[in-house]
């Protein structure tokens, strides 16, 4: 693979429902302040790609930040954030599931979100089979897709300002860049830190490159891109349409057009939102089903997950994903109201949880200069302050608690499993500190 197509592949998987949907949750917690909030979710999530694209130009793993994570700090490292970021990946991957059940339900609104979600899981499982060469390729062309149409949102929204069509509403500088105050900025960062989820899907592909050194311009050129998208569609958003006019509802820029009567683009943006909620999802599965085997091949998971047999894909990862599609069906069918905002939380700061451990790793096994650990240092701030956030905002504090469970129950296993490597004289968490060699 070439850097400028991990480039493509990173959109391709970062550019989602976090983006579409997700950033309506953030626009209605902060308003015009939204922007900021993804200023500093950009900066902080470069910080983070460029230190997992040093330790992989370094030394490239196919476990990625889970293997350098035990380098750095021992097995239970390796462990606890190869299983945090399983569990992340398959919250994502259930609120991609219902995000793109949303967005269906546009076109059938009488239709219950898990009839939906069931043929979503069933496609995403189906193209997971093609294997990581197809993938790539799907990925390449549904970011095409998605830049496709948030060109043309730029574009209609720019023919609105300037008054080439017309609309109910004349679109406005708000009035109010902080409507709800710093406290509704900060809950909102976990939203644009969300937008920007898929980065690590990066590092698990940049093993593929022709050049690992490559990694860190391919994640450059890609964040530069997604920056420049979210932000100049974003504040066009807020210019066209009041910010109370956003939720979780509806897709950001399917609200934003409806002022304007033109002929089947809410339809054919409402397509786009699809394509781009199922490509993320897919990526999520591939991420899953990635990390489940490298942690089998480690013995931090039972060894059968890593059997292929006779399919590209590991089938027994292969079921243990299905499983937790499944799962997400059954939340969509028992919580149809409230189960996007609760478990897109939940999937964001377990994501953080990971990020964080990227920097933590490459503090250590880099041996950084004072400009790159200042910018670890800066980053983990970043995270810090979008995961209390989240705290402050009774809407998004039952999110942070599943997060929490998560964590509790990982942190407990990682202790009992401790014991037993102790017990077996495997290698345990002493002897793992070891220093990225030097090329």
């Amino acid at each position: 693979m070439k850097w400028w197509q991990l480039s493509l592949f990173g959109v391709g998987c970062t550019i989602g429902t976090g983006f579409f949907l997700g950033s309506g949750i953030a626009i209605k917690s902060t308003g015009a302040s939204v922007l900021i909030a993804f200023i500093v979710a950009a900066i902080g999530t470069y910080f983070v790609f460029d230190a997992l694209a040093k330790m992989t130009a370094k030394k490239p793993e196919k476990g990625a930040f889970r293997t350098y994570a035990k380098k750095a700090y021992g097995r239970w490292a390796g462990f606890s954030i190869g299983w945090i970021y399983w569990s992340s990946e398959m919250l994502i991957m259930g609120s991609q599931l219902t995000a793109l059940s949303i967005f269906t339900r546009f076109w059938f609104p009488t239709i219950p979100l898990w009839v939906f979600a069931a043929i979503y899981a069933v496609l995403g499982l189906a193209v997971l089979l093609v294997g990581s060469k197809g993938l790539n390729r799907l990925e390449n062309i549904f970011a095409l897709i998605k830049i496709a149409a948030i060109t043309m949102f730029i574009v209609i929204a720019c023919f609105a300002i300037f008054g080439i069509i017309d609309g109910t509403r004349e679109p406005s500088v708000p009035a109010n860049y902080f409507p709800k105050g710093l406290l509704g900025l900060w809950s909102a960062l976990i939203f644009a830190y969300y937008a920007f989820g898929g980065i690590e899907v990066m590092g698990l592909m940049a093993t593929q490159l022709n050049n690992p050194k490559e990694a860190p311009k391919a994640g450059k050129i890609m964040l530069m891109l997604l920056t420049f998208i979210y932000v100049v569609s974003i504040g066009l958003a807020v210019y066209l349409v009041s910010w109370r006019t956003f939720n979780s509802k509806e897709s950001t820029f399917v609200l934003a057009l409806k002022n304007y009567k033109i002929p089947y683009i809410a339809d054919i943006f409402n397509g786009a939102l699809i394509i781009a909620g199922f490509s993320t999802m897919v990526a999520a599965l591939f991420g899953v089903t990635t990390i489940l085997v490298s942690l089998a091949q480690d013995g931090d998971a039972p060894p059968f997950f890593a059997n292929k047999g006779r399919l590209k894909v590991p089938l027994p990862a292969f079921i243990l994903s299905a499983v937790g599609l499944v799962s997400s069906i059954v939340m969509s069918l028992l919580m149809p109201d409230s189960i996007y905002e609760f478990i897109t939380t939940g999937a964001g700061l377990m994501l953080l949880y990971n990020w964080m451990f990227i920097l933590l790793s490459a503090n250590r096994l880099l041996q950084p200069n004072y400009i790159d650990r200042a910018k670890y240092y800066v980053g983990m701030l970043f995270i810090i302050l979008a995961v209390s956030g989240t705290i402050l905002s009774k809407e998004l504090r039952p999110g942070f608690f599943i997060s929490l469970g998560f964590v509790v129950a990982i942190a407990v296993v990682a202790l009992i499993m401790h014991a037993v490597w102790k017990r077996s004289d495997t290698k345990g968490p002493g002897t793992m500190f070891v220093k990225l060699e030097k090329p």
